[in-house]
């Protein structure tokens, strides 16, 4: 049975994100706080890439017509005023201890965000998403070397299951015959950089624990991405017509949420374990284009599904 926390008080918002009186400042949104087998880490983790799904099918319809950096940037100013609203709710200081280590965080998301955009433009969807989709192996690799975090037979066999069905579900053209068609080999590797980066920021989110609030990391990442999309937004801008504007404002406001569960969920688990669980994104992503997009999925897309589910469950039972 699922009990949710954060929202003990109806009396006022300080209330509802710090909790019982006397407690230290968590989550501002209501998360679960226990599930029989499942960690409270984990179960963040799904809502995250539940949220970050969604995110994914907003920003499908605005790309339409408006361009990746402003996408990027609408993400990022929203990100920004909600992570400064609640880190002054909460009463904590939005600059942290160790800003060397935050703005490393934040650098490191930027450019991975960048380096997909970036090949997602140059390479098909699947294989540009793929690509993308091994940050948490990245991730799980260098936070054994650099937190010296143990990982078991049963979640490396657990991570393993889940990366090849992710592989399965977007059915890149590099692993199914795309070889012929002669693909960029420095858009592959840029989107390799994009998920070595993505790890590292994993990573960076799992030190910072040790010293910052979590909104506090959290508020990074929009606020350096506003800093380095401004020169390039201003040589592309389009005004968005009212729809794209709820559209924008759609993809800053879940992923802001997102990225709060996001944090508290590898401020909760190993690396590993949590990432692992984050490949539920993609089962989610499945679900939205067969529903509102008619992407009928194929065997193969059904049977990644199911390792991917199969892969998550090893991980997270896995001690």
């Amino acid at each position: 049975m699922i009990r949710w926390k954060g929202m003990q008080s109806p009396y006022s918002v300080r209330a509802w994100i710090n909790g019982r009186k006397g407690q230290r400042p968590d989550l501002i949104l209501p998360y679960p706080a226990r599930v029989r087998g499942i960690s409270k880490g984990v179960l963040c983790i799904a809502a995250a890439a539940f949220l970050f799904s969604i995110t994914t099918l907003l920003v499908k319809f605005a790309g339409k017509r408006l361009p990746a950096s402003e996408l990027v940037m609408a993400r990022s100013v929203v990100g920004v005023a909600m992570g400064y609203w609640m880190l002054r709710a909460v009463r904590v200081s939005p600059w942290g201890n160790r800003k060397r280590l935050l703005m490393f965080r934040g650098i490191a998301g930027f450019v991975a965000l960048l380096c997909f955009f970036w090949s997602l433009a140059r390479l098909p969807l699947a294989e540009a998403t793929v690509l993308f989709y091994m940050s948490p192996a990245f991730s799980a690799v260098l936070a054994a070397a650099a937190l010296r975090e143990r990982l078991s037979p049963w979640e490396i066999t657990g991570t393993a299951v889940s990366l090849i069905g992710v592989a399965f579900v977007a059915q890149p053209e590099f692993l199914f015959g795309g070889v012929a068609h002669g693909h960029s080999l420095a858009a592959i590797a840029v989107g390799l950089l994009g998920a070595v980066m993505g790890g590292c920021a994993y990573v960076t989110v799992r030190k910072l624990r040790e010293t910052e609030h979590h909104l506090t990391v959290v508020f990074y990442f929009p606020l350096v991405s506003v800093i380095a999309c401004a020169p390039v937004l201003a040589s592309e801008v389009l005004v968005p017509t009212p729809t794209e504007w709820l559209l924008l404002i759609g993809i800053g406001v879940l992923t802001q949420f997102a990225q709060i569960y996001l944090t508290k969920g590898l401020s909760l688990e190993k690396t590993a374990k949590a990432m692992s669980a984050s490949y539920l994104q993609i089962v989610f992503a499945a679900l939205w284009g067969f529903t509102f997009l008619a992407e009928i999925p194929n065997v193969l897309c059904i049977l990644g599904a199911i390792m991917i589910i199969a892969g998550t469950i090893m991980t997270t039972s896995g001690s």
